[in-house]
């Protein structure tokens, strides 16, 4: 199982949608995250899950980019859904114009957007369509739409869904590397002091 899919370009609808933006807006934070993020590897990730492309991205859109994921980040590290309304009403009204509905002149579904107009600049577009998909997952969920994942080495953001227990980990990957650690130190805990485990 992938945690943050892609979208096939030939689904249209399903590209536009809150889940597939908020997934979208999550792996933009990831590949913006590094210090100097190539490019490239944010032009996939935009291709990935639909944008047309070719699409060329220079130095300061991507650092414009940047400092946009970086104020989304506050969403995904609010603890509860207060918080996160908090952080979502201040960027929808300090950073965001208003409601209007785009097709992108037939090349797609007729969709929200918040951002000034269909050729607003990449780092307006993200803190728009992000903030707006994260707000409404907000409303229908009632608890903070993602979460920074809890691994102590990993900064990656991921979308929190579902009815089953709270995720805590953006992949297995670090969800096993935590239990292994986990377990390697309750059996070195165990073994020096001599004394047998109680229950967990």
């Amino acid at each position: 199982m992938r945690y943050i899919p892609g979208v096939s370009d030939d689904d249209r609808s399903t590209r536009h949608s809150v889940l597939t933006t908020a997934r979208r807006t999550a792996a933009l934070l990831n590949v913006l995250a590094d210090d100097r993020p190539d490019p490239g590897r944010v032009a996939s990730v935009l291709l990935e899950y639909g944008e047309a492309g070719p699409i060329e991205l220079g130095p300061d859109e991507v650092d414009e980019m940047r400092v946009a994921a970086a104020l989304l980040r506050q969403v995904f590290a609010a603890a509860t859904a207060d918080e996160a309304a908090v952080v979502l009403n201040r960027l929808l009204r300090e950073h965001t114009g208003p409601l209007r509905l785009t097709s992108h002149g037939g090349t797609a579904p007729w969709h929200a957007h918040i951002d000034r107009d269909d050729d607003a600049p990449w780092a307006e577009w993200l803190l728009a369509s992000s903030c707006m998909a994260l707000a409404v997952l907000v409303w229908d969920l009632q608890r903070p739409p993602g979460r920074t994942c809890a691994s102590g080495g990993c900064r990656n953001v991921f979308v929190a869904q579902g009815s089953g227990p709270e995720r805590r980990y953006c992949s297995r990957r670090c969800a096993t590397r935590e239990r292994v650690a986990a377990h390697r130190g309750r059996h070195s805990a165990g073994g020096s002091g001599g004394a047998a485990e109680g229950p967990a």
